[in-house]
C-alpha cells in the first residue's frame, strides 16, 4: 500500500505559477515511474506529465515548455512546477504511483486560474 499526499494547489491569475508536490509514503525509486493527472470540472482525467525511474520525462502537448515534472528521491517526493498558467489549466490535480502490480493515487489538490 502507498499513500500520496498532494499539496501546492491554490488560486493563481493568468500568467503566475505554482508548484504542487506529491509526497509518497514509499521510496519512489521502487515506482516504475510517477505521474500527475488533473480533472476539470465536467471532464474526465487527463494524464499531464510523468516521470520515470530513470528520469525520463514526458508531457501533454496542451503543457510543454510550460510545466516541469522532478522528483527527489531522498524525500520521497514529486513535483510539478507550473508557469505561465492559463485558465484552463483549472482542475483537481492528482498524483499517480505507476506500480509493477498496482497503481495508487492521491486525493487531489485544487488548481485555480483566473482569468
Amino acid at each position: 500500500q502507498v499513500q500520496l499526499v498532494e499539496s501546492g494547489g491554490g488560486l493563481v491569475q493568468a500568467g503566475g505559477s505554482l508548484k504542487l508536490s506529491c509526497a509518497a509514503s514509499r521510496n519512489i525509486v521502487s515506482a516504475n515511474g510517477m505521474a500527475w493527472y488533473r480533472q476539470a470540472s465536467g471532464k474526465q482525467r487527463e494524464w499531464v506529465a510523468t516521470i520515470t525511474k530513470s528520469g525520463w520525462t514526458s508531457y501533454v502537448d496542451a503543457v510543454k515548455g510550460r510545466f516541469t515534472i522532478s522528483r527527489d528521491n531522498a524525500k520521497n517526493t514529486v513535483y510539478l512546477r507550473m508557469n505561465s498558467l492559463k485558465p484552463e489549466d483549472t482542475a483537481v490535480y492528482y498524483c499517480k504511483w505507476d506500480g509493477s502490480t498496482l497503481d495508487y493515487w492521491g486525493q487531489g489538490t485544487q488548481v485555480t486560474v483566473s482569468s
